[in-house]
């Protein structure tokens, strides 16, 4: 059990990346005489998928946050990046599109939240540091103007809507950070005694 736990978070982000492309080809279908809140909701799954494999082939990802944000640390794991990615992202999302289609179209705004703070955490350490760090192209050209391109066209979205989707959004990223801070700490402390 032990291999394929360490199988599945080495190799996760490659199986997502083919799975992202291949929900792009069936999109068409899949989201057939869906409106298009839905869609462009939907929309947002295969796309995160391919900024996946942007920031997380060859453990980039990993390695740069534990560079900067850990200082040298290994404050994330490849365990720990797995469930983040696969909870955090992909559960998250399945959750919101099942309430969207069943509940309210207007739960779809849970995946336009997780992609404009997603954004918002590649683009500003890129200005404050002027560095690329891994996901910033793919927040770019496709996180961004799909956001955007959501939040002009769609206005049926109810307060607690927005408000639950940015906090679920929010809350994730920043559960991303205490538990860093966290291993941060521990593993400072382990080094010092």
């Amino acid at each position: 059990m032990a291999n394929i736990w360490a199988r599945l978070t080495e190799n996760w982000v490659y199986g997502g990346f083919l799975a992202g492309l291949l929900l792009l080809v069936l999109f068409p279908v899949i989201t057939i005489g869906w409106i298009s809140q839905e869609y462009l909701a939907f929309l947002v799954l295969p796309v995160y998928m391919l900024h996946q494999f942007e920031e997380h082939n060859g453990d980039r990802f990993r390695i740069f946050f534990n560079q900067t944000i850990g200082k040298g640390y290994p404050v994330l794991s490849k365990s720990a990046v797995f469930i983040i990615n696969i909870i955090g992202v992909w559960f998250v999302l399945a959750i919101a599109y099942l309430a969207m289609r069943f509940l309210s179209a207007g739960w779809g705004i849970v995946a336009i939240y997780l992609i404009s703070i997603n954004s918002a955490a590649h683009i500003i350490p890129f200005f404050i540091e002027r560095r690329y760090n891994p996901g910033l192209i793919t927040a770019c050209i496709m996180f961004v103007p799909l956001s955007v391109y959501y939040s002009w066209t769609q206005d049926q979205i109810s307060i607690e809507q927005n408000a639950i989707g940015f906090a679920i959004a929010f809350g994730i990223h920043a559960l991303i950070m205490i538990y860093a801070r966290a291993q941060y700490q521990r593993l400072v402390r382990h080094t010092h005694q």
